[in-house]
């Protein structure tokens, strides 16, 4: 197996670039009021799970790693939330929620996964 020499190569940090696209691209429609609301609440998240696992990955020790991927986790479950918020206030679809909900959950299986590999 080739180790991974930078985070970019994991594939929990890819989905979470797609996760990032996918949440600027759907909360581009939302009102404008929403901007500062649950716009900018569901673009930090989304951001802060690619973030975390990079940042975690540039760590020395493996606890302050598992530390930024239980970050990463939380902000999956806080983007989640968004999304249904969003989906109940009308200004995303069914099919956007289970599309965004599915990476998601792929990416928190992942991440769960990669803590307990780590020692």
């Amino acid at each position: 197996m080739k180790k991974i020499e930078s985070f970019k190569q994991l594939k929990i940090w890819q989905k979470g670039i797609e996760v990032v696209k996918d949440i600027y691209a759907i909360t581009r429609k939302f009102p404008k009021e929403e901007l500062y609301c649950l716009t900018s609440q569901m673009r930090r998240a989304a951001i802060s799970i690619p973030s975390n696992v990079a940042e975690g990955f540039k760590r020395f020790y493996n606890k302050e790693y598992k530390q930024f991927l239980n970050i990463s986790l939380g902000s999956c479950a806080e983007l989640e939330t968004q999304l249904i918020i969003s989906r109940e206030l009308r200004y995303i679809s069914e099919t956007e929620l289970a599309g965004v909900s599915e990476k998601l959950d792929h990416i928190s299986k992942m991440t769960t996964s990669l803590k307990h590999k780590l020692k």
